[in-house]
């Protein structure tokens, strides 16, 4: 058996943020063909359900870069190495030095999100607050309200890039936390950031669903620095055109542009769709 993962932003997904219909073809053909094939990206699960709209990814899928996992046959959720109040009160100062707002994630006992966030600070705060408020299964609250007992999946934010790459340099101070960064897919100026656990990743995520389905090889595919785990993991891994250069090197081979059905036209390819 072969595992094939796919990222979403710069990857699978079009500059729409939208499986295109070339690539949503594709998929149905590579169902058809018996490969056992999902998505690890750093958004969560509720971020990505309009995102892959068109298309039921059959099995386990990999949120949060490998914090948030969700099974759609059995509607179950698993969640690794969750974050505590402790851990992140130290880093909020710098969001707040750097006038970015935070989008802290906790999970409920319902399987329900609550997000937590400081006053929303300038255009970009706005529009993640906006597309958060709009899932029922997640609900938006005062920074000040989150309790010491909250279950953190994680911290993301966007913002002018100086001040990620300053709250990015924060993060480092503290050996539990990770923070990866990107930004210009679909706006130059609008960088965003994510923080988690530093004891999970996509690549330790994917080697544990290769374990579980007894995989022998994997194939990923990537254009961030968050996919770089997957890709050291991995017997093959695939860039898109469109990734920045030492994610290139990282890489097996590159493929074409994300916006440009490049995936979905290596897939046909190799598995003769």
């Amino acid at each position: 058996m072969e595992l094939v993962a796919f990222d979403l932003d710069g990857t699978l997904l079009n500059r729409h943020q939208r499986l295109s219909e070339y690539t949503l073809e594709t998929l149905e053909r590579l169902k058809s063909a018996g490969v056992f094939y999902t998505i690890a990206t750093g958004r969560t699960r509720f971020a990505a359900l309009p995102c892959i709209q068109g298309h039921d990814f059959p099995n386990w899928q990999i949120f949060k870069n490998g914090v948030e996992w969700w099974d759609p046959q059995q509607n179950l959720y698993r969640h690794r190495h969750l974050l505590s109040q402790s851990h992140i009160s130290e880093l909020l100062s710098s969001f707040e030095e750097n006038q970015v707002t935070p989008f802290v994630f906790c999970l409920e006992d319902d399987g329900s999100h609550r997000v937590y966030h400081s006053p929303l600070s300038g255009h970009l705060s706005d529009h993640i607050a906006n597309e958060l408020g709009n899932h029922k299964n997640m609900s938006l609250h005062p920074l000040a309200e989150l309790s010491h007992n909250a279950k953190i999946t994680n911290i993301s934010a966007m913002g002018r890039p100086e001040f990620i790459e300053n709250i990015v340099q924060d993060t480092q101070k503290h050996s539990h936390l990770t923070a990866y960064s990107g930004g210009g897919i679909y706006n130059p100026e609008a960088f965003w950031l994510d923080i988690h656990h530093s004891n999970v990743c996509k690549g330790s995520a994917l080697m544990e669903l290769k374990a579980e389905i007894g995989a022998q090889t994997m194939l990923v595919f990537g254009d961030g620095d968050n996919d770089l785990s997957m890709f050291s993991v991995s017997d093959e891994a695939f860039a898109t055109e469109n990734a920045l250069l030492h994610i290139k090197d990282a890489a097996t081979d590159v493929i074409g542009h994300h916006d440009e059905d490049g995936v979905a036209r290596y897939l046909r390819k190799r598995y003769d769709l």
